[in-house]
């Protein structure tokens, strides 16, 4: 008889972020990774720009300088001591974290996630390929660093990649051939779609949608992970007249199966919780025995995928 892989226990935050506040987001971090630790997850995920929250002014005016240069001074460094602080309470708590930032490199901004072990140690280190149309007024474009995506932890190989790149078919594969068994899909605050002519895709029934079909295409468990907005939150953002982040709520974090299903309970979009799971890595097995994208159910004689990694250097000497 086969003997049957390891569960795995694993927490999805939907969290209100400490807006615009670096300590205090690292502190929030830390008691939430405490919290999981304590209820025996292994791995726990945080969402798109976590610290300091993700800048939903962007998308109710087009500059506002006050607010992005506090910004600026609270996003996180990468070599900056908050991010030890971080990497100190995973190695107290023995649990494995994957985070959501907003990095901070001599004046340039970009949305970052780092995977970091147990051990305290950063296994990788990524930045969003490209911003989608009006994060780009204030986050540059990633580099072949956009790549390092998926890493080997003890429990599992874990992913993770950000928000719309879940809608770029050639990185989500790239990131599917490095055969993960766990994804982290990383969002900001989602709300359901108006029944107008916004974008449904936009919506978190669209982007919940993603994350299942990322699932479904992938064979992995999928930790969709949101954040939450609260009327604070939205008068710190001053978003109150916006598009989006205009009202409180914005959670929508669950869980998929590698089959697409949803194996977590709905929670009140205004609530924060942290969502647990654990994952039977078998059922892996059974999905990819029916269709493996990147095995039987390839055919890397007729298409394949050329990838830079080169991590490109602003002067060459």
């Amino acid at each position: 008889m086969a003997t049957p892989s390891p569960t795995v226990r694993v927490a999805v935050t939907q969290a209100e972020p400490a807006w615009l506040n670096l300590q205090e987001g690292v502190a929030k971090t830390c008691r939430l990774m405490a919290e999981a630790a304590q209820n025996g997850a292994q791995l726990i995920a945080f969402p798109e720009c976590w610290i300091p929250g993700y800048p939903g002014w962007i998308w109710t005016r087009n500059l506002d300088p006050e607010l992005n240069i506090r910004y600026l001074k609270n996003s996180l460094r990468l070599d900056g001591p908050e991010i030890d602080r971080i990497k100190s309470c995973a190695r107290d708590n023995a649990i494995a974290v994957s985070l959501g930032f907003s990095e901070y490199d001599h004046g340039s901004l970009y949305i970052a996630q780092v995977l970091i072990a147990a051990d305290g140690t950063v296994k990788a280190h990524r930045r969003k390929m490209k911003p989608t149309h009006m994060e780009r007024t204030i986050f540059g474009d990633a580099s072949g660093e956009c790549f390092d995506t998926v890493v080997q932890l003890p429990f599992a190989r874990v992913g993770n990649l950000s928000c719309w790149e879940h809608i770029q078919p050639l990185l989500k594969y790239h990131t599917y051939a490095q055969r993960e068994q766990i994804h982290v899909s990383a969002w900001p605050p989602l709300y359901p779609h108006s029944g107008a002519e916004d974008l449904w895709s936009m919506s978190a029934e669209g982007c919940h949608a993603l994350s299942r079909t990322y699932a479904i295409e992938s064979q992995t468990f999928v930790l969709h992970c949101t954040a939450v907005l609260s009327e604070s939150g939205i008068e710190t953002l001053n978003t109150k007249s916006g598009m989006l982040m205009s009202i409180p709520g914005g959670g929508s974090s669950a869980i998929f199966g590698p089959d697409g299903r949803r194996l977590t309970p709905e929670t009140e979009s205004t609530v924060e919780a942290i969502v647990y799971a654990d994952l039977d890595l078998d059922l892996i097995l059974a999905s990819r025995m029916f269709a493996d994208p990147l095995g039987h159910y390839s055919r890397p004689d007729l298409m394949q995928l050329t990838v830079c990694k080169d991590r490109k250097q602003k002067v060459v000497q």
